[in-house]
């Protein structure tokens, strides 16, 4: 049975009022997904935290819906289901610390998978063009959570922070100081591909359906350091795997 297979029978029952998917507690443990593999307890983690960053400012928006389904890759037939997990995460009483814990626990390996999952909730943030103070709370305390200090946060942040031409921040994106050398600036882009390039993502196990994110967090960063490289007067050098 696939993952979503496995999600519309949990939908199933919760609906009857039971087996496992009874209550809400239960539907969302990631702990009673591992059995399907570390991807469908991952997933399910994910639609939590999404759904409850969509919530924060109290109001959920049908363009940050959108946006999760944009950031995350749904297989054809299953928006639906999705959709209605979606709802239901929204809903649940447990605190979205419960879900950010247990996301950290399975990727405590992968911080730059960690940083995926803090790309995509600020992308829902701004989906309808500002983070409100209880939205930029969250994701504040979700970056503690995953293990991210305060500096590290503010540099994240800034990524997603749009200038007034409508652009991110070159330098920002790649967490260097405009008076960066050139030398730094190619090591640091070296070392985000390595960090960041989906086919490291694969290798770390990062689940299918955010290979989505990470091929926009790479697309993210070739842009940046072709900004900067051609803003200096260099042709960056960029190999073919890396290229966006």
């Amino acid at each position: 049975m696939s993952l979503w297979q496995k999600i519309a029978a949990f939908l199933g029952s919760f609906s009857e009022g039971t087996g496992l998917a009874g209550g809400l507690a239960s539907i969302f443990d990631v702990d009673n997904w591992l059995p399907g593999g570390r991807d469908a307890a991952f997933t399910m983690s994910i639609v939590a935290l999404s759904a409850k960053m969509a919530v924060a400012d109290g109001v959920v928006s049908r363009r940050e819906v959108k946006t999760f389904h944009k950031l995350v890759d749904i297989p054809e037939g299953a928006d639906k289901h999705l959709d209605n997990f979606f709802a239901l995460a929204q809903q649940d009483t447990a605190g979205f610390d419960t879900y950010a814990r247990k996301v950290r626990r399975l990727f405590a390996d992968s911080p730059a998978t960690l940083e995926h999952v803090l790309d995509a909730l600020f992308e829902i943030a701004t989906a309808d063009g500002i983070v409100h103070g209880d939205e930029m709370a969250y994701l504040e305390a979700v970056s503690e959570i995953f293990g991210f200090d305060a500096v590290r946060f503010e540099q994240i942040a800034s990524q997603h922070v749009l200038l007034p031409t409508g652009n991110r921040d070159p330098y920002a994106v790649l967490g260097l100081a405009p008076d960066v050398t050139d030398e730094e600036l190619r090591r640091s882009y070296r070392r985000l591909v390595a960090e960041h390039h989906p086919d490291r993502m694969v290798a770390k196990g990062v689940p299918e359906e955010l290979m989505g994110l990470a091929s926009a967090k790479m697309a993210s960063i070739n842009t940046a350091y072709r900004e900067i490289s051609q803003a200096r007067g260099r042709i960056p050098a960029l190999a073919s795997s890396e290229a966006t």
